[in-house]
């Protein structure tokens, strides 16, 4: 079989069965450690064995099968196989399932629960669950909380250290544990629509299949909980800012601002959708941080125009979040609306005083923010400075080619 059409059913396996292939092994190892790498390790063994024998009907099935052997190998290799033998009675492996009955029904969800243990620290929920569960890679798991990849890979480790010194059981946790996990969650689901809405790295400005595996997980969990305030803001959030993915790039793949892009070609049964969402979300009390967003977001995509936009509303909503949610990055996003509504210089006067946030240092956001302002503002050569900075700091290769594009329009003439 050629090889790149190999590859290309490797590279889905991996993202159709990543989660129950780790499952499957965490549940034989009852190592995290151990199970990634002969998770890993199957995948390699994908690619070499389905070059000669052709991809199997059932790719999972076989990747789960040798896995579960790799692990089983280990084991016997590290002199612990008697140790582990009452471990080794599990189903059919085409019908993989997780230890205990499953509060949340639907397996890969319920991996994310279950790695988003209260006994770990926040970050470290997060940061593992997207290593391990949703396959992100560390540098763009880095790049999403703003840390170094040296950072990142040392709380990843410290998060799988806990988990084995305090023996974290590998189990579905019951209906009355998720309350305590649902924020981790959530934030997990949200950062995974975002890597794949605007990928940290890489050719594409999107990476399609995150972003589509977020939303089905939100509406997974939305169909569970529908009560949960803060699961419909999630959802409504990733619906409406997904609504708009045919429009962010033109035919040359080039990025279009918001501005650019023709909203007649935004999905408004998803809109609707989302709107619908927020408008519950939004009722009986203080709403919450994805509430809000969704809030955000619902007045963009209604609006006849990027100029008709209701931005004194907008900003009050930004307001309100920062009260909520304090970050830096929610701060800066501000500013973006703080231009429509008090203009560009009050912005740049705000943007100047978050560079000096080490929280957002190589944050190529800052930069360009920066640079847009200036370049209103008819300030050219330092809109060109600033561009050059951004240029430095980012990753991928869309967002690159728009800076340099815009890079050019400020040295030219």
């Amino acid at each position: 079989m050629h090889r790149p059409a190999v590859q290309q059913a490797v590279a889905d396996a991996h993202r159709r069965e990543w989660a129950k292939v780790l499952a499957a092994a965490v549940r034989v190892a009852r190592d995290l450690d151990l199970a990634e790498e002969c998770v890993q390790d199957a995948y390699v063994a994908a690619l070499r064995t389905w070059s000669t024998d052709g991809v199997p009907s059932n790719p999972g099935a076989w990747l789960v099968t040798t896995a579960r052997r790799n692990v089983l190998d280990a084991l016997r290799r590290a002199q612990v196989f008697r140790a582990k033998m009452p471990l080794l009675a599990v189903d059919d492996v085409a019908e993989v399932s997780f230890t205990g009955h499953s509060a949340v029904g639907d397996d890969y969800l319920s991996l994310i629960f279950m790695c988003c243990h209260p006994a770990l620290r926040p970050e470290g929920q997060i940061a593992l669950t997207l290593r391990l569960v949703c396959g992100l890679d560390t540098p763009d798991i880095a790049q999403a909380f703003l840390v170094s990849e040296t950072t990142m890979r040392a709380r990843i480790g410290r998060a799988k250290k806990k988990i084995a010194a305090a023996h974290i059981p590998f189990r579905v946790p019951s209906a009355s544990e998720l309350p305590d996990r649902m924020d981790a969650v959530l934030t997990v689901i949200h950062l995974l629509f975002t890597t794949g809405h605007t990928a940290p790295s890489g050719d594409d400005l999107t990476r399609t299949d995150l972003a589509e595996r977020a939303v089905d997980l939100a509406r997974t969990l939305h169909s569970l909980m529908p009560n949960e305030r803060e699961v419909r803001g999630l959802l409504a959030l990733l619906l409406v800012n997904y609504a708009r993915r045919a429009t962010r790039t033109d035919v040359a793949g080039r990025l279009l601002l918001l501005e650019e892009q023709d909203r007649s070609k935004w999905d408004g049964a998803m809109i609707a959708e989302g709107h619908h969402l927020v408008v519950g979300a939004l009722r009986g009390g203080t709403p919450g941080r994805f509430a809000l967003q969704a809030a955000i977001a619902a007045l963009h995509a209604t609006a006849p125009s990027y100029a008709d936009t209701d931005w004194d509303q907008v900003l009050v909503l930004y307001d309100e979040l920062l009260n909520v949610w304090p970050s830096p990055v929610v701060a800066l996003n501000r500013t973006v609306a703080l231009a429509m509504v008090e203009g560009a210089a009050v912005a740049l006067r705000e943007v100047e005083g978050l560079e000096r946030n080490d929280q957002l240092a190589g944050y190529h956001y800052v930069p360009a923010v920066k640079a847009d302002l200036f370049r209103r503002l008819g300030r050219r050569e330092d809109a060109a400075k600033a561009y050059r900075k951004a240029l430095e700091l980012v990753d991928n290769e869309a967002e690159r080619v728009f800076l340099a594009d815009r890079l050019a329009e400020s040295t030219s003439g």
